[in-house]
């Protein structure tokens, strides 16, 4: 996946000591223009359980209207090639399912963060593993602000994780909104007893 951007730095040149200093004595000093922002780094720590992968993943999108996401923590969620995936209603009176790539998401969802708050939370959730494998079924809420007091939606994450060797990536992740024609079920808004996944 192409993830992972690099920031070229220019190298500053300096004058010998002499030249310098006689600058300075014949003119005010000009005002030292601020370093460019460095990208956020990712957290290594993300990957260490699939808890900690999928808490990094609410909490990367969410946050108040205008404050910037760390996107290469983002990117280092996702395993190379992963999809992002909605099921979404048609035309025709069926449903599609929209492919994204991370880079898609991060694109489409920008301006909309910089106008609104928006805050994913998990509020349960279902786990199931073997081996290297986990699959995690994730409930969640959408809210504006943590203090809303009742989201304006919710709906299902279906998350699939594999396990290198060294650590766990999202290897694909589809969800699908609750709406008027399809309300959550109440064994989905409970967490079940969850699988202890150790690769």
């Amino acid at each position: 996946m192409t993830r992972w951007r690099s920031l070229c730095l220019a190298a500053a040149l300096t004058a010998g000591p002499g030249a310098g200093m006689a600058a300075q004595q014949a003119q005010p000093a000009a005002p030292v223009p601020a370093a460019p922002a460095q990208p956020a780094p990712a957290k290594e720590a993300d990957g260490a359980s699939v808890d900690s992968l999928v808490a990094a993943l609410y909490d990367v999108i969410s946050g108040p209207a205008g404050a910037p996401r760390n996107w290469n923590r983002m990117r280092a969620l996702f395993a190379p090639d992963a999809k992002l995936m909605v099921v979404t209603p048609n035309r025709e009176g069926g449903y599609a399912l929209r492919a994204l790539t991370v880079e898609d998401y991060i694109s489409r969802n920008m301006s909309a963060f910089s106008r609104n708050g928006f805050y994913e939370r998990e509020i349960a959730r279902t786990t199931e593993a073997f081996g290297q494998l986990a699959h995690v079924f994730s409930t969640y809420e959408l809210l504006r602000s943590p203090n809303d007091p009742k989201p304006f939606m919710r709906g299902i994450n279906s998350i699939q994780l594999a396990h290198d060797g060294k650590r766990w990536w999202i290897a694909n992740l589809v969800w699908r909104a609750e709406d008027a024609g399809l309300a959550l079920p109440e064994r989905y808004l409970q967490s079940r007893p969850e699988t202890v996944v150790k690769p």
